[in-house]
């Protein structure tokens, strides 16, 4: 049971974590400042200065991109952590292994983006960008189908909502449509989505570890 806990405040810390690097390292851009319409969650990260993106070209100036990429790299582990240490608590069925060994994927994502910025590898940081928008949202949506697992069932509905708007963000910000918030919001639309679940799923945990009540269902 210790362990679960531990589990659930690594994925607590994960979010504050990297809501706090992507609002730090975007305030000290000066020229140009940081826009979270038009500026990718990667540009935070990028190493150099300089005229970025053929697709769509942008000034990028990252003078804080060693905390970020850091800061990636340290979200990605406690959301790993969190996948690892609450493995059991979660429950079992074919559904809770598959939405958990996705969202180990996604955390995975995370790692490998803070360790090769886009301007540094790009390709690993698009194959970073896949693990978290694609199999990350996915699992979501599995986890919606996981009624075997005291903690997921409890949660099926969020699980459910925050999976589909991640992948309907992410179609929409590999198409380039930004529906009024700038194809870089439209980027948050879809990768929030997962820190705010793991959030969810750590909140309903500790409660129910708490409360004494974290069985599988049968």
């Amino acid at each position: 049971m210790r362990l679960h806990r531990l589990g659930s405040y690594s994925w607590l810390l994960a979010t504050p974590l990297f809501l706090a690097a992507n609002v730090i390292t975007g305030l000290r851009w000066r020229h140009p400042s940081f826009s979270w319409a038009t500026n990718n969650i990667s540009d935070l990260g990028n190493v150099t200065c300089g005229r970025w993106d053929t697709t769509r070209p942008r000034e990028v100036c990252s003078p804080w991109h060693v905390g970020m990429n850091s800061a990636m790299i340290v979200t990605g582990v406690l959301l790993a952590l969190g996948v690892a240490l609450t493995w059991s608590a979660l429950g079992r069925g074919a559904a809770t292994r598959a939405a958990q060994l996705l969202t180990l994927a996604g955390a995975g994502g995370y790692i490998l983006a803070g360790a090769y910025p886009a301007d540094v590898n790009e390709n690993n940081h698009f194959l970073a960008a896949l693990l978290i928008f694609a199999l990350g949202n996915v699992g979501m949506v599995l986890a919606s189908l996981a009624r075997r697992s005291p903690v997921l069932g409890s949660m099926r509905e969020d699980s459910l909502a925050l999976g589909l708007t991640g992948l309907a963000g992410t179609a929409l910000f590999l198409a380039q449509v930004d529906l009024g918030i700038g194809v870089g919001g439209m980027e948050r639309i879809a990768v929030f989505p997962l820190l705010m679940w793991t959030v969810v799923a750590a909140v309903r945990l500790t409660r129910d570890l708490s409360a004494g009540t974290n069985r599988p269902i049968s």
